[in-house]
């Protein structure tokens, strides 16, 4: 919703035509999509889809590939983020945490593979830089997104040469969603930051673009986090 978002615009600016996944937030994906074909009509479009259902996840794979007749990439940035403290937790929070992302990713590359090798096509996941440093109470979110990271590497050498799967790994980006932070909280997460700012949805878009037009990397985890991960 707000680092997808930023992705869109940025391919868009690069003459992509852009699909957009969305769950819950139809009004979102649709006005963006406006904004969008306002400037350049039929570039985009935004297709709906549970990523816990299987069958949602092949749905958005048939419709992405009939919208426009080709996939050049596809980036896995959807996420369900929230804390599962030890004794709080279910199997149901397990599943949450895990199909958007871990499982949705790898069952999306193996719906568009074959495409994707027609096209010499990428695949770009988002996870997260404090599956190094673990955050308190997210331990089920850090495990899928510790998976995703080395899925990006294990398909990374099962889909080349045709295909390149590279990882981005934000760091203070954003605000969770719901959430604002207080000055306090706000300091105290930029000690930890070489660079002593929050960084933004635009460096993370600007890294997607990067790896989409580096040809000879792959397999590789580019954190975005201001220097916190040294």
């Amino acid at each position: 919703k707000r680092i997808g978002k930023q992705n869109a615009k940025e391919f868009f600016a690069i003459d992509f035509n852009i699909i957009i996944h969305f769950n819950s937030s139809s009004e979102d994906a649709i006005s963006l999509c406006d904004e969008l074909n306002a400037i350049r009509p039929n570039s985009a479009i935004s297709i709906q889809a549970n990523l816990d259902h299987m069958n949602d996840v092949k749905n958005l794979a048939s419709q992405a590939m009939s919208a426009f007749g080709r996939i050049d990439g596809l980036i896995n940035n959807a996420s369900t983020f929230y804390p599962t403290p030890m004794g709080e937790f279910s199997e149901k929070d397990w599943d949450a945490l895990m199909g958007s992302n871990l499982k949705a990713p790898l069952f999306l590359v193996q719906e568009l593979h074959e495409e994707l090798k027609r096209q010499s096509g990428f695949v770009i996941n988002v996870t997260d830089i404090n599956i190094k440093r673990p955050i308190k109470n997210h331990s089920i979110y850090l495990a899928a997104k510790s998976g995703l990271d080395t899925l990006t590497k294990s398909l990374a050498k099962d889909l080349a040469p045709e295909i390149r799967v590279n990882a981005i790994a934000p760091g203070a980006i954003l605000e969770p969603p719901n959430k604002t932070w207080t000055d306090a909280e706000k300091n105290n997460i930029l000690s930890a930051v070489p660079l002593k700012k929050m960084g933004t949805e635009i460096d993370i878009a600007k890294a997607a673009i990067f790896l989409a037009e580096s040809p000879y990397i792959t397999g590789q985890t580019l954190n975005i986090d201001g220097g916190k991960s040294l």
